[in-house]
């Protein structure tokens, strides 16, 4: 987990803890991400910084892109715009925008729901709200669950990945960009895939991660 919270549940060790010692300063969170996804996390090494960024990221002038591989395959390109609560204590919905395109599709000799293959896609996401597990709870919206999700996905596909020997959550955080505040400097932070995560990206033929 990122840093400590009601959903810690007894845990100790988090993200923002070991960032703190590696760094051997304070750190300032800008931005989340929920526990099993990887990639790119923003912080700031002072409250100023952190409150300035936090701006930008409220304004929505902060590019996020995630990789995401789901079941089935949706269209190349749609708009989920589904109200979402705030998770656990939080019951307000809100309005909450994920803009989805496709990269890649993949079918395997797996079977699924009555059929002898099981189908895949390799998604872009991008976000216009930062509502609680946005990009998992929309795709369960649509059928389409994210691999690897526990709370949402589904377990008959979560298990064939598993027999693949991919046991993590499908969903990293490839891509920040966003104009540095008073300065005017575009800063583009690209975050590299895991071992697990890369086995998963070549089961899609023919792509390559750019």
């Amino acid at each position: 987990m990122v840093h400590d919270s009601a959903l810690a549940r007894g845990e100790t060790d988090f993200a923002a803890d070991r960032l703190r010692e590696q760094f051997g300063k304070p750190i300032f969170l800008v931005h989340r991400l929920d526990r099993a996804t990887s990639g790119c996390l923003l912080l700031a090494f002072d409250r100023e910084t952190a409150s300035a960024l936090g701006k930008v990221l409220m304004s929505r002038e902060v590019e996020k892109e995630y990789w995401a591989v789901c079941r089935g395959w949706p269209e190349e390109a749609f708009t989920v715009d589904h109200q979402l609560d705030g998770g656990p204590g939080k019951p307000q919905k809100k309005p909450a925008i994920t803009h989805f395109r496709r990269l890649a599709t993949t079918e395997l000799s797996m079977p699924s729901a009555g059929f002898d293959t099981s189908r895949y896609a390799l998604l872009s996401a991008t976000l216009d709200t930062g509502r609680f597990r946005q990009i998992r709870r929309h795709l369960k919206h649509l059928s389409h669950h994210l691999i690897g999700d526990t709370s949402h996905g589904d377990g008959r596909h979560n298990r064939n990945f598993r027999m693949m020997g991919i046991h993590r959550m499908l969903l990293h955080s490839r891509r920040l960009a966003f104009v540095y505040p008073g300065s005017g400097a575009r800063v583009e932070a690209v975050a590299p895939v895991d071992a697990e995560f890369a086995k998963a990206l070549a089961l899609f033929d023919g792509f390559t991660a750019a």
